[in-house]
């Protein structure tokens, strides 16, 4: 568990620190897959770019003549076939690491605003109630988790 989080000694109860934590763990989760999605993103069209390059320097620019002249000097060079599969593969990979990446968003976001729903529940006591903000603004500041609203 988290140090921060486990210092909240008085002000949280065990669940509540517990929830908190699985709460950092998603965020770190989603933010894992954001930057892996990103990579794998910019990798993509940065290889699309280069492949779509090379393609017009060795086969379209000197072969421009004739598509069957084309097609022929593509189909001769079998790096052609490779670096298309590669690419196309990445951009599979980058498609999948999107749909990971959202459902690691849908599940912190599920998890942080069932944590805003309840917190007239985890922090049942008076005091507990009106300490909580120390509690929220910890979250905000160490994890950048906001509880405060629901919105994004």
């Amino acid at each position: 568990m988290e140090t921060s989080i486990k210092m909240l000694d008085e002000r949280t109860d065990q669940a509540t620190r517990q929830m908190l934590q699985k709460v950092v763990e998603r965020k770190r989760k989603f933010d894992k897959l954001k930057l892996r999605h990103l990579i794998v993103m910019w990798a993509t069209v940065f290889l699309s770019f280069f492949y779509l390059l090379y393609i017009n320097q060795t086969v379209i620019e000197p072969y421009f003549y004739s598509f069957a002249a084309m097609f022929s000097a593509y189909v001769n060079h079998s790096e052609n076939l490779y670096l298309i599969v590669f690419t196309v593969s990445l951009f599979g990979f980058m498609n999948l690491l999107k749909t990971k990446k959202e459902k690691a968003e849908k599940e912190y976001q599920a998890l942080r605003c069932e944590i805003i729903d309840k917190s007239k529940d985890l922090w049942k006591k008076e005091e507990e109630w009106k300490n909580r903000h120390i509690v929220f603004e910890m979250m905000k500041a160490n994890y950048d988790i906001n509880l405060y609203h629901e919105n994004k």
